[in-house]
């Protein structure tokens, strides 16, 4: 058993070296095969907080793609105020580095070059970033999704309180300046929007749905233009239409939240049960088996 199970960490052990050394001559030939006028280094790109454009190019991140145009919608719509094609090329390197560390881990953790403690402590944390950056796109979805409900929540309560000063002689600025402390989730985009609202209100209404980056912020900045425009019934008719909508959708994201929390609680009910059978049937279970298998031989 012992030489089974060293032979076996041995292949392993040259599975993960062949993968390790694999990725790196990919990398090596990619670097080798473009042009040498593209690949003028400046760690200084740095500073700025994104990546430099020899970055992008090195993990294809600097062309429009769906990959580039879905993260830029995730990243917007959850507030992340952070380049797409940084993000996507910062992504793409951790998939490509985090096994080839890991390999290299495993390598030295044979050959005895590090303890095992903080081996598989290092293992551990190259597979957590490593699934980490494989699945953001269904965290990013589920972050939005909670982002999403909160501002249109906020949205709600601003657009009841516009219509509670529906017949005031109040301009829409003072209007939104007394619908401000309502909101909580979106108070920054609020402020940014209500300073920049008398030197281009326009401009103003642009930039705030950009920031939010939801549907629902769009719907509310193009339903405030129309206020600023023309304060009439008709907008006021189509803002409550639109409030019932988002009560509508408030509704049934709650309900939908109830069934997830129902499913969860099913689920933790059945582990107790899996355990009482572990303990007290299961070996009732296996002397019965022996029971039968001794009586035919």
């Amino acid at each position: 058993m012992a030489e089974w199970t060293g032979n076996v960490t041995s292949g392993l052990g040259v599975i993960v070296q062949f993968a390790a050394s694999f990725i790196a001559i990919a990398m090596l030939l990619r670097v080798v095969a473009t042009p040498r006028a593209r690949w003028n280094v400046n760690w200084k790109g740095w500073r700025g907080g994104n990546a430099p454009p020899w970055w992008l190019r090195t993990w294809r991140a600097d062309a429009p793609s769906v990959a580039l145009q879905e993260r830029k919608l995730l990243l917007a719509g959850c507030g992340i105020r952070y380049s797409p094609a940084s993000y996507l090329a910062h992504r793409r390197s951790l998939l490509a580095i985090l096994p080839a560390i890991a390999g290299g881990i495993y390598v030295m953790l044979e050959q005895g070059a590090i303890s095992g403690m903080f081996a598989w402590n290092s293992l551990f944390a190259a597979l957590v970033g490593y699934m980490a950056a494989w699945s953001d796109r269904t965290w990013l979805q589920a972050f939005r999704r909670y982002r999403t409900d909160r501002i249109r929540r906020e949205i709600v309560a601003v657009s009841s309180q516009l219509l509670y000063y529906a017949g005031s002689r109040l301009h829409l600025h003072g209007k939104l300046m007394k619908c401000l402390p309502l909101t909580r989730q979106i108070r920054f985009e609020m402020g940014l929007l209500l300073n920049e609202w008398y030197h281009d209100a326009d401009t103003a209404l642009k930039r705030f749905k950009e920031r939010l980056g939801t549907d629902e912020a769009y719907g509310f900045a193009e339903s405030l233009r129309s206020l600023r425009l023309n304060e009439s019934e008709e907008i006021y008719d189509l803002l409550r239409e639109v409030l019932r909508d988002y009560k509508e959708q408030i509704r049934l994201a709650k309900e939908g939240r109830k069934e997830t929390t129902s499913y969860v609680l099913f689920v933790l009910a059945g582990i107790p049960i899996l355990y009482t059978f572990q303990i007290f049937l299961y070996p009732w279970v296996q002397e019965t088996g022996k029971l039968f298998d001794a009586l035919n031989p």
